[in-house]
């Protein structure tokens, strides 16, 4: 702050100190609401508007209202004195949580957007962020915060959640309590998760049924995707009431689980038909599944029953296949896709050459394939084996969470999810003799920030700018809920992360917060702690300790017709329009078509073709100067005789091998 602005700073608060304090019934002119405020970001207006000053009992005020009409100077003495009396001493405050939980300053950390960090303090109020700069001026009873030598960063974003969801049998064990405890836990505050409806069931009703589950357990805020699971006009009907009246902007479509979830591709056409014209965004799940179904079929009577089973019948190809075409069917029809969990080299490649042609396609990459691989399906220990099982399956390839770090930190993929979908041991038992019927799904939704800061940030592969943006400001985009989302900023929702980048931390089942008693990253050491983390400005983890409350979180609507998605698909669409050639009508003879769309009076008979020639040559041979090309591909020497021909031997001179003598 300028000399200048820390001086007319100091004289308005000479200013406030000279006017009496307003006390409701005295008879006084309310005071106009301060102003003040300067900061990083510049002015901010009304930054304390509305503050509740500490006022005395009901029963005092009372009495001192009654004798304000009768001796005003005697009323205004005994205010002030019940002021002093009755003031709650401001650490007690901070105690019970009340004002501390309404107003906090994080101070003395550096800010990291997705575009700029910056040491700043962060002031909030009432679940908005309020102020963010330096030298902030803030009201008394204010619990301050010291992330001196931390960074403060939007709450994580998770675009890939299963929740307590009914699938194989079964329901994922971790409810929309314990997965959103443990997503606070790691530094996530906002969970995406998915409504999908059974084959033939109504997407709305899906859309309840989640919604009531979630409500009354989320510890954090949450949005929800819902699943095209089969094709009909209702279905068509009822995309259309989802967007418009229950905030959802995004339709998954399954090309796996055939019998189940699996649509055609002239179903999947029609969805993103159906996309297109709502202004939602398609996502897919790609992998073809009648390839999956026929290879698990040839497996299981091989007698492969194991969990490696499981990723022989899904080999890489099959999910790169399912990417290409998704791309190329919603192009076709100009919608916006978001490709889901890519977990492997070859699909990443087809979402990478995708957008350079000009798809508008985004990548999601998930915590376990950034962070494991698939060489744990064969190992000795089925359990072991089996909680690494989930589709598409995680790669044996060792590399392949290098590759595809590397391709998030450069953006050619844009978000991290972690299709958290957990299931007990005594769960994926249910598939011991056969790995068709091992409940797909692993872990990630409390690691996955640790998980992304270990392989992209330690490793150098991206700095916190671009940690921020593949966590949290990305999916805020993508959703269309930036910049409420995914940003440290005024007016921004204060869901924010005290990330401690130097502390270190060993996964394990034993100690993580889910309900699962399996973890897929067990013993992986980790740098980077979420320390604190804020959610509706209430302080829920501090020092590793959480302090979630069930049915805090708030369902967050996602509007349709993004900028950020349709913005370049509409003109971009209005630019390469396909306009047609203009040209002279045809004006020739039209051949007439019979009942069963042959030309009638049957097979035209071939013409002959006439040749011009210019006459044979003086000795009767061919006129080299006359062409003997036909278009029919006839040769004007075709009905000639075939002249005889004597085979030669031993060419003139004598033969060139043999003994010389």
């Amino acid at each position: 702050m300028s000399a200048g602005l820390r001086r007319a700073s100091r004289h308005q608060e000479e200013k406030d100190d000279d006017v009496p304090q307003w006390i409701p019934g005295l008879g006084q002119d309310k005071p106009k609401p301060r102003t003040l405020g300067t900061s990083f970001f510049g002015y901010v207006p009304d930054a304390f508007v509305e503050k509740t000053p500490y006022l005395p009992s009901e029963q005092s005020a009372d009495a001192l209202k009654k004798e304000a009409a009768v001796e005003p100077e005697k009323a205004a003495e005994q205010v002030a004195d019940a002021l002093e009396q009755e003031i709650v001493p401001r650490d007690s405050i901070e105690r019970n949580g009340q004002s501390a939980q309404n107003r906090l300053l994080i101070k003395g950390g550096r800010v990291v957007n997705d575009d700029m960090m910056q040491d700043a303090d962060v002031y909030i109020e009432d679940g908005i962020i309020k102020q963010v700069g330096t030298n902030l001026h803030t009201p008394g009873g204010t619990r301050v915060i010291e992330a001196k030598g931390h960074l403060v960063m939007p709450g994580g974003i998770d675009t890939h959640t299963h929740m307590q969801m009914p699938f194989m049998g079964t329901q994922a064990i971790d409810d929309f309590y314990t997965g959103t405890r443990a997503a606070l836990a790691g530094g996530t505050t906002m969970i995406m998760d998915f409504a999908l409806p059974q084959r033939g069931e109504s997407l709305i009703e899906a859309f309840h049924r989640w919604r009531t589950w979630a409500d009354a357990k989320v510890c954090c805020d949450y949005a929800l995707h819902v699943g095209v699971t089969w094709w009909s006009d209702k279905v068509a009907q009822e995309m259309e009431e989802l967007t418009n009246e229950q905030g959802v902007n995004s339709f998954k479509m399954f090309m796996a689980y055939k019998d189940t979830w699996q649509l055609s591709d002239e179903e999947l056409l029609e969805s993103f038909k159906r996309c297109k014209e709502l202004g939602a965004l398609a996502q897919v799940h790609a992998e073809n599944g009648d390839i999956i179904k026929e290879n698990s079929k040839k497996l299981l009577e091989l007698g492969i029953t194991g969990p490696e089973g499981h990723e022989m019948s899904r080999p890489e190809e099959v999910e790169a296949e399912a990417t290409n075409r998704a791309c190329v069917l919603a192009n076709q029809v100009h919608c916006p896709l978001y490709v889901v969990h890519v977990m492997s080299k070859s699909a990443a490649d087809v979402v990478s050459s995708k957008r350079k042609q000009g798809h508008v396609v985004f990548g999601e990459p998930i915590a376990a394939s950034l962070g494991t691989d698939g060489t744990h399906h064969y190992h000795k220990c089925w359990r072991h084996a089996a909680g690494h099982v989930m589709g598409p399956p995680l790669r044996p390839d060792s590399t392949t969470p290098k590759y595809l770090m590397d391709l998030l930190a450069n953006g050619d993929l844009q978000t991290t999810g972690t299709d958290n979908c957990t299931f007990s041991a005594a769960q994926k038992a249910l598939g011991k003799d056969d790995f068709t019927k091992i409940p797909n799904g692993v872990n990630g939704v409390e690691d996955r920030m640790s998980v992304v800061w270990e392989k992209g940030v330690v490793s150098g592969k991206m700095d916190p700018c671009r940690f921020v943006a593949v966590t949290s400001t990305n999916a805020a985009k993508i959703f269309n809920i930036y910049p409420k989302k995914g940003r440290v900023a005024v007016g921004s929702d204060a869901d924010i992360v005290v990330w401690n980048p130097h502390a270190t931390r060993v996964i394990s089942a034993k100690t993580h917060h889910q309900a699962v008693d399996f973890n897929i990253f067990e013993g992986m050491e980790v740098h980077g702690i979420a320390e604190y983390v804020v959610c509706h400005g209430r302080v829920v983890v501090e020092e590793g300790e959480v302090r979630a409350i069930s049915g805090m979180g708030k369902y967050v609507p996602t509007p349709v017709f993004n900028p950020h998605v349709y913005g370049r698909l509409e003109e971009r669409e209005r630019a390469n329009a396909p306009c047609k050639v203009e040209r002279a009508p045809y004006e020739g003879p039209v051949a007439q078509l019979n009942g069963q769309g042959m030309q009638e009076g049957g097979i035209i008979p071939v013409q002959q073709e006439t040749f011009y020639t210019r006459g044979p040559t003086r000795s009767g041979g061919v006129n080299l100067h006359d062409s003997s090309f036909h278009v029919s591909g006839a040769q004007v020497n075709d009905k000639s005789p075939k002249r005889p021909s004597v085979k030669v031997n031993n060419p003139p001179g004598g033969r060139s091998s043999g003994s010389f003598w």
